[in-house]
């Protein structure tokens, strides 16, 4: 989706405030540049403190301050934190998880199947879109807030899940077989006798029961989309804050939500992403979780969250913030809205600071924000809607994900998938090498040069064998261990690994461990393997590394394989980002995507370039500092204009950029 302008703002909440300030409030803001706040999405029990009984007093408050002051609405529905008379209207509106039936208390403790809570959130959601219909700065509405299933799988979801296998497999005796249910005597023969879910032993039917739990997520933004849509203008969006697997920070692809199925129902993808900050800064997870966020919708995105000053071990070095705002913008977001405006003085979120901390005066943070928000009022138009071209796709799936909890790579960890995706990916990120996130889509590969595959361990044969055609045809493949070993009901396959795709990487085996005490070597850079190795044996590939271990010298850890017109690189095992840059280097110059690429910069990490054009047509360069010392880079492209400083850059001037600095080329 096109925006008219960057959006920048923040969360906004008159309910928590301890005294009245809001002309305050949105007097400062404006005064910064902020042009946007998100309202609504926690107070349901403010605004209907009793069943039937409505006050919108603060709504009202908000939208009418926010238009004096020039300011933009994104209304929230709030419906994921529930009031405590609805908990108690039926026994089973709390959600029953694997833990057992959970207390009222924190947010998200509800069940989004419940035909109670749903029939009252319908009610409160046409009640707000009643009281805010009419009003012209609303711009749009967030549905619910970082949803997900919660894990719900009481009684009737159980059922739910009975009737959704029966779609599937009208013979059950077709269920029993493909999900391997002879083994412990755990067949069905009567879905009348279908057991507890959760207590089964079956990877398969676990797995199953994660993707099912998924659906019930794209079921309930749909729903409330609906219900949106018949009162919202057709110039307002409708969008939603997805979040990420949370590792103290967003880390990766989310486990409790397919989003490219949930965001169908949205004019446009929104995602609230944290990450480390001060010396551990990197830029890495504004990329990567931005580019999940790209992918969504496949266009342009909306940061709905992301810190100010955020929890007491983040709060930004001089220069960080405005860094990070450009960062999320150079990735291909049309905004930057922060949680949130305040800091709170009470409840759970107290030390989770916000733009201003708890004397609500200015400060640093709130400098800063005004320099950013001047800047966007001058440059924010040849920023907005920053298009991206990337040859290089990562390929990110959610049931591999959900199949790797159930069969990690190490133990005794949880969940290993993001860990591998976030490898490649890095080491793409800090050679300078954008890419696009893909869903396990086949008809989307041709679109790109190079394919990266993190373990995919579960797959449909149509989609390996589309993996083989495109390499075959003239594409180039990247895959990692854990690959094509299973179906997608996670039944191993019984023939040759890597299952149809042997023959594009040109390897086999039919072994694998652990590595203790082994190490990866390429280039003379050296690393020690971790998580998983698999003992691979030539065919037809070349090997480019083997295992540095006595008894695994023989094996392949790294390989590389012409196949048809195109070429395939295949890891066996994870093993240090140094190494993985090395090879991953080696690999693109065979391909020649070094040639192709035609970077327009001379730069190193810890300077990130990012670029795009804008919506005249004019190549945009972001030079992104991610140190705490000048760097610098050079413009090898031509004739450009330094957007900040509004100075002339001409072909092959250097660029100094003072530590977490940022400099904007925009070519003539």
């Amino acid at each position: 989706m096109n925006t008219d302008r960057l959006y920048y703002g923040a969360a906004y909440y008159d309910e928590y405030m301890p005294y009245d300030r809001i002309e305050t409030d949105m007097e400062m803001m404006e005064r910064a540049g902020m042009n946007t706040i998100r309202i609504a999405e926690s107070t349901w029990s403010t605004w209907e403190p009793q069943e039937g009984q409505f006050d919108f007093t603060h709504l009202h408050r908000m939208l009418d301050a926010a238009g004096r002051h020039h300011i933009s609405v994104i209304v929230g529905t709030p419906t994921y934190a529930i009031p405590s008379w609805l908990a108690k209207k039926s026994d089973d509106i709390l959600i029953v998880s694997h833990n057992g039936p959970q207390i009222y208390g924190r947010r998200q403790i509800m069940d989004i199947t419940n035909p109670v809570y749903l029939h009252h959130a319908q009610i409160l959601i046409e009640k707000l879109m009643e009281e805010v219909r009419d009003c012209p700065h609303v711009i749009g509405f967030q549905l619910d807030n970082e949803t997900k299933h919660y894990d719900t799988c009481g009684p009737r979801v159980q059922q739910m899940f009975v009737e959704y296998l029966k779609k599937q497999f009208p013979d059950i005796q077709e269920f029993n077989h493909e999900f391997g249910l002879d083994y412990w005597s755990n067949r069905v023969d009567n879905w009348d006798d279908f057991p507890d879910v959760r207590g089964t032993i079956n990877q398969s039917l676990a797995a199953e029961f994660s993707r099912f739990q998924r659906s019930l997520v794209t079921d309930f933004l749909a729903w409330q989309a609906q219900i949106v849509s018949k009162y919202k203008r057709p110039d307002q969006f409708i969008t939603q804050n997805f979040d990420f697997e949370w590792h103290d920070y967003s880390f990766g692809l989310q486990p409790f939500v397919n989003q490219f199925e949930a965001a169908q129902c949205m004019t446009v993808a929104g995602c609230d992403i944290y990450h480390p900050s001060q010396d551990d800064l990197t830029g890495f997870e504004i990329t990567l979780c931005g580019n999940i966020a790209r992918a969504i919708k496949r266009s342009n995105y909306l940061i709905l969250e992301t810190e100010a000053q955020g929890n007491q071990a983040w709060l930004p070095y001089p220069g960080q913030l405005r860094l990070q705002a450009y960062s999320h913008i150079a990735n291909g977001s049309n905004s930057v809205m922060y949680w949130h405006w305040h800091s709170l003085h009470n409840a759970i979120e107290s030390y989770w600071k916000g733009v201003l901390s708890h004397d609500l005066a200015e400060n640093e943070t709130y400098r800063d924000c005004c320099t950013i928000g001047q800047e966007w009022k001058r440059v924010g138009s040849r920023l907005k809607n920053l298009k991206k071209t990337n040859k290089i796709a990562v390929m990110a799936d959610n049931d591999s994900l959900t199949a790797l909890i159930n069969f990690p790579t190490q133990t005794p960890a949880a969940d290993r998938y993001n860990v591998i995706l976030r490898w490649a990916a890095k080491a793409l990120f800090e050679m300078n090498l954008e890419f696009d996130i893909i869903p396990a889509d086949e008809t989307l590969l041709n679109q790109y040069d190079c394919i990266i595959v993190p373990a995919l361990y579960t797959a449909k044969e149509s989609l390996l064998s589309a993996l083989d055609s495109y390499v075959e045809q003239g594409g180039n493949l990247i895959m990692t261990f854990k690959s094509a070993f299973s179906d997608e009901h996670l039944k191993i396959y019984a023939d040759t690994q890597p299952h149809i795709l042997h023959r594009a990487l040109g390897i086999h085996y039919d072994q694998f461990t652990y590595p203790k005490n082994v190490t990866v070597s390429y280039n003379n850079v050296c690393s020690k393997a971790s998580e998983w190795m698999e003992l691979v044996t030539c065919d037809t590939a070349r090997p480019l590394a083997h295992y540095g271990h006595t008894a695994w010298n023989r094996y392949a850890a790294v390989t590389e394989n012409c196949y048809g017109k195109g070429h395939a690189l295949y890891l066996a095992a994870l093993f240090g980002e140094d190494t993985l840059k090395e090879i991953f280097s080696h690999f693109f110059t065979v391909i020649g995507f070094s040639e192709t690429a035609k970077l327009p910069f001379d730069a190193q990490y810890p300077v990130a370039v990012k670029q795009g054009v804008n919506d005249e047509g004019r190549h945009i360069l972001y030079f992104l500092n991610y140190s705490g010392k000048e760097q610098r880079a050079r413009n090898i492209a031509g004739a450009a204009r330094e957007l900040l400083s509004e100075t002339e850059v001409a072909q092959n001037e250097e660029l100094i950029l003072q530590p977490w600095g940022v400099a904007v080329l925009e070519y003539h």
